[in-house]
């Protein structure tokens, strides 16, 4: 086994303990002990490898898991041979307690020194101490503030300072001080590149020691940018005054701080500006002002226009109009509104007893499609003739001569519900719904709920009901007449 005999002891220089302001401060600790010379059996030592040096805060270092390996200059060291390391990353202001061992050729290590202790102390002092404002600075240009380095230990170190944009380090870096007590002074610039507060940390390491001090600055912009955004399914320009703006092409400018810009919208052809939002308070379909000292987004919002297209229906007969786009069914719906340009196709249907007559109006003439591009409130025509003749079995009737048949209370059915559904009614049920020819007689209650049916369609259009024959006197026993028929013809082919 080794026989060691040790001379440990530590010199340290206590300058400044961490505030608590600086926890990013490691310490250092100075370590020195005499070589050993002999074996065990008092023989020269002649194959010592290295040193491991134990350290911690509590209980005995050594043996411990918490060492630094030194080698050693010499596998035999000469007589009275002082060794000394520097301990680093410690916690500054913390007792370390401190020993020693020594490890041969073949890997075996001697028995612990005595240990020994002392407080780690910082290596390097860095005024100023707290926080580092640079305060407001204007958006490209700089200012700089000085940090004093100093060694609080014998003996020389070297050192190196870091701090990330919009920070720099000017001057100052690397350094090196010789002897307790010397200094440096290393410069920081700070040239912000934005508006905003940057903060971050400025680095000074020396010899393992590394001292942290937060910079922060705030950038101050003597401009601001003013956007433009459009929205809406429409389409227009923005122009600015002062000049800067034309969007179309230019929707975001930068203006001096202060200054009130005023926007003008203008929509273009087939659309409508309908009003601004977003920053700046803009509401409206006036100009928009906008005093700027910030960013500022307003959005001018254009819409397509769009215009009612009418359809008209007229003369004695009925029927339908379509339209492709859909949107008018009339029927139902005669009017709807189309975004400006659109090409509008118009179909006109006739209903039973009707012949189509033609277009007015728009452009339009003929029996075809009407077709119209909507740019303006339009209004077209349709112009259904009521049929004379032929669409009625044996029309008109003759009273004391032409028989009443089944087919003439069947065809007046079928007219009646194509005016009702025409007209937006439900169709009517009828008594005795299939009349079988020359086999059921023709009643008074056919008559009548014709007539009930018929009415409904003039109250429905808001005209005088017609007057019938035996109106009042129309009941069980009454005998059907050609005149009952023939009337209720003339009625129902008057509907639209």
């Amino acid at each position: 086994m080794f026989d060691r005999r040790w001379l440990l002891g530590f010199g340290l220089a206590v300058v400044a303990v961490l505030a608590a302001t600086n926890p990013a401060t490691a310490g250092v600790l100075d370590a020195s002990w005499m070589a050993p010379t002999t074996n065990t059996d008092g023989t020269a030592l002649t194959d010592l490898v290295a040193y491991r040096v134990y350290y911690s805060t509590s209980g005995t270092p050594c043996p411990g898991s918490t060492f630094a390996q030194i080698a050693s200059s010499t596998t035999t060291p000469p007589p009275n041979q002082i060794v000394s390391v520097r301990l680093t990353g410690l916690t500054t202001g913390s007792t370390y307690s401190v020993a020693v061992t020594a490890v041969d050729m073949g890997g075996a290590e001697s028995a612990c020194s005595v240990p020994a202790s002392g407080v780690a102390q910082v290596e390097i002092a860095v005024t100023p101490t707290g926080t580092v404002n640079f305060g407001s600075v204007n958006v490209g240009s700089s200012v700089t503030q000085d940090f004093t380095v100093q060694n609080t230990r014998p003996g020389t170190i070297s050192g190196a300072a870091s701090v990330p944009a919009p920070f720099s380090i000017v001057s100052g870096s690397p350094f090196t001080l010789a002897g307790s007590g010397a200094t440096a002074t290393v410069t920081v610039r700070f040239t912000p590149t934005s508006n905003g507060v940057a903060s971050t940390n400025l680095s000074i390491t020396a010899d393992g020691d590394t001292v942290s001090r937060l910079v922060t600055g705030t950038g101050v912009s003597t401009t601001s940018t003013l956007t433009v955004s459009k929205a809406g399914a429409g389409s227009g320009t923005v122009t600015s005054n002062p000049a800067a703006i034309s969007c179309g092409a230019t929707c975001s400018a930068s203006f001096a701080n202060g200054t009130m810009v005023t926007l003008t919208a203008a929509p273009a052809a087939g659309s409508t500006f309908t009003g601004w939002s977003g920053g700046g308070g803009c509401i409206g379909t006036g100009t928009c002002t906008v005093t700027l000292n910030t960013a500022t987004t307003v959005t001018a919002t254009f819409m397509q226009s769009s215009f009612a297209l009418t359809v008209t229906k007229a003369g004695t007969g009925g029927g339908t109009v379509t339209s492709s786009p859909a949107g008018i069914s009339c029927g139902a719906t005669c009017s709807t509104s189309f975004t400006t340009g659109t090409v509008v196709t118009l179909s006109a249907a006739p209903a039973a007893g009707s012949t189509f007559a033609g277009w007015s109006g728009s452009g339009c003439s003929g029996t075809g499609n009407c077709v119209v591009t909507v740019n303006a409130a339009t209004s077209v025509t349709a112009t259904f003739t009521a049929v004379s003749g032929g669409s009625f079995t044996d029309n008109p009737l003759v009273a004391a001569t032409t028989v009443e048949k089944a087919v003439h209370i069947t065809e007046l059915r079928t007219a009646i519900n194509t005016a009702r559904t025409r007209n937006g009614l439900a169709a009517s049920t009828w008594t005795d719904p299939t009349l079988t020819v020359g086999s059921m007689r023709i009643r008074a209650v056919h008559i009548t709920e014709l007539r009930t049916a018929l009415n409904a369609v003039y109250t429905r259009l808001g005209r005088p009901l017609p007057t019938y024959t035996d109106n009042t006197t129309l009941g069980v026993g009454t005998i059907s007449k050609a005149a009952h028929v023939q009337e209720l013809r003339n009625f129902v082919s008057t509907l639209p």
